[in-house]
C-alpha cells in the first residue's frame, strides 16, 4: 500500500478502516529529547522526523483570567512564580516534573465571579501571527490539526482552584464548579469559532480532563453525570456541527465512564492508562467499532526492549483490527527510554501495525 500522510492515516482510523498503517504518535519529555540529543538525535531536527513518525499540530488559544505573571523566587535549581490563572507555582529548571502548586487565588465563589469577569472573548488571546505563519505548511505536509479545548474536572481544580478545595466544591457547591466548567468552554467555543471563521479549519478537537487516578476515579459516576458530562456532550456537539472530531484525554482508571463518553459521542480516548488499570483489550472488544483507542502501551516498560517488543507483538494486532487505532505511550516517554529503545519500538510497530 501506498504510504500516507498523517491525516489521511488519522482520517481512516476515525472511519474505523485501514491505512497503510497505525498512526503513530507520542509526547517524550524534555529530558527525554535531551538524553536522545546526546545520543545522536541531531540538534534543531525536528524528532518525529528522525523517527519517520506521524505529526499533529495543535491550535490552542489563551481563555485565563489573564492574572499578572510575577516571578516570586529564582534560583539555579527553580523558579516560583504566578501564573495567568492565579496560581502560585513552583518550577523546576533540570528535573522533569510537574509543576509543585502552592497557593490558588480562586477558592471561593466570590473570588471565582472575580476570575469569571477576566475570562474574556478577545480576538488577542489568539496567535494570528503563528497561525499565518504555519498553518499552511501543515496543511501542505499532510498533518492532522487539533484545536486545543481547555475545560473541565482536570484544568479547572489543577491550574486554578486546587484539588481539594474543588472537590469539596463539586460536594457542597456545584452551581459554582458547573459555572466554571461552562465558563471555561464558552471561552474555548467563542474562541476557536473566530479561529474557524477565519479559514483556519481544524480535525478535532482535543482536550485534557483526567478524571481518574490509579484503580479508581475522583468522583462517582453519579456525580460525573450531573456536573460534567452535559458540557462534555455540549463540546462534542460543537465539534460534530463542524463535521470535526472530539478526541479526550483522560488519565487515570475511568474504566466506568467509558460508556457514557461513548454515549454521547467521544470519537477517541487516550492515553488508556494501562498502569492505571485501563483494559485496552476489553475496550476494544466492547467499543472498538465506536471508540479510536489511543495509546495503551504502558509507558513502564519502554526502556525494557524485550519486554515492550513483547507487549506491542501482544497488544497492537489486536487493538489496530478494523481500524481505530492511533499508536502511543499510555501517558509519555520518560526519560529512561533509550534513543536506540525508541527506534526499536517505532521499527516494531511499523511492522506489526501494517495493513497489507
Amino acid at each position: 500500500m501506498k504510504p500516507m500522510t498523517t491525516h489521511e492515516r488519522f482520517s481512516r482510523m476515525f472511519a474505523h478502516q485501514e491505512a497503510d498503517r497505525v498512526p503513530i504518535i507520542d509526547n517524550p519529555w524534555e529530558g527525554t529529547l535531551h538524553r536522545w540529543q546526546r545520543e545522536g538525535l541531531p540538534a534543531g531536527m525536528d524528532w518525529r522526523d528522525f523517527f519517520g513518525i506521524d505529526k499533529v499540530a495543535s491550535i490552542g488559544v489563551d481563555i485565563s483570567p489573564r492574572y499578572p505573571y510575577r516571578v516570586i523566587e529564582e534560583t539555579d535549581d527553580h523558579i516560583v512564580f504566578t501564573s495567568p490563572w492565579g496560581v502560585t507555582m513552583k518550577q523546576f529548571k533540570h528535573a522533569d516534573s510537574t509543576p509543585e502548586f502552592l497557593d490558588f487565588t480562586v477558592v471561593d465563589p466570590e473570588r471565582w465571579a472575580q476570575a469569571k469577569r477576566r475570562m474574556t472573548v478577545d480576538r488577542d488571546r489568539i496567535d494570528w501571527k503563528r497561525l499565518e505563519q504555519d498553518y499552511p505548511a501543515w496543511r501542505a505536509e499532510g498533518r492532522w490539526i487539533q484545536a486545543g479545548f481547555w475545560f473541565g474536572f482536570d484544568v479547572t481544580h489543577s491550574w486554578m482552584v486546587g484539588t481539594e478545595t474543588f472537590l469539596i466544591a463539586m460536594m457542597e457547591e456545584p452551581e459554582m464548579a458547573q459555572d466554571m466548567f461552562r465558563r471555561y468552554l464558552e471561552q474555548c467555543i467563542a474562541h476557536f469559532d473566530l479561529v474557524w471563521d477565519a479559514g483556519y479549519t481544524f480535525d478535532s478537537i482535543f482536550w485534557p480532563d483526567d478524571m481518574g487516578f490509579k484503580n479508581t476515579q475522583f468522583f462517582s459516576l453519579d456525580l460525573y453525570r450531573e456536573l460534567l458530562k452535559p458540557f462534555q456532550a455540549r463540546a462534542v456537539a460543537w465539534a460534530h456541527a463542524k463535521g470535526i472530531k472530539a478526541h479526550l484525554h483522560s488519565c487515570g482508571n475511568i474504566m466506568p465512564f467509558v460508556p457514557e463518553l461513548v454515549g454521547i459521542g467521544v470519537d477517541a480516548l487516550n492515553p488508556l492508562e494501562v498502569k492505571a488499570g485501563m483494559d485496552v483489550l476489553r475496550l476494544k472488544r466492547e467499543f472498538g467499532d465506536k471508540l479510536v483507542l489511543h495509546g495503551g502501551i504502558n509507558a513502564v516498560l519502554w526502556d525494557q526492549k524485550d519486554a515492550i517488543m513483547a507487549e506491542i507483538d501482544r497488544i497492537v494486532p489486536v487493538l489496530k483490527e478494523n481500524g481505530g487505532y492511533i499508536f502511543s505511550s499510555d501517558h509519555s516517554i520518560p526519560n529512561s527510554v533509550s534513543l536506540e529503545n525508541f527506534q526499536a519500538i517505532v521499527a516494531e510497530v511499523k511492522k506489526v501495525g501494517a495493513y497489507t
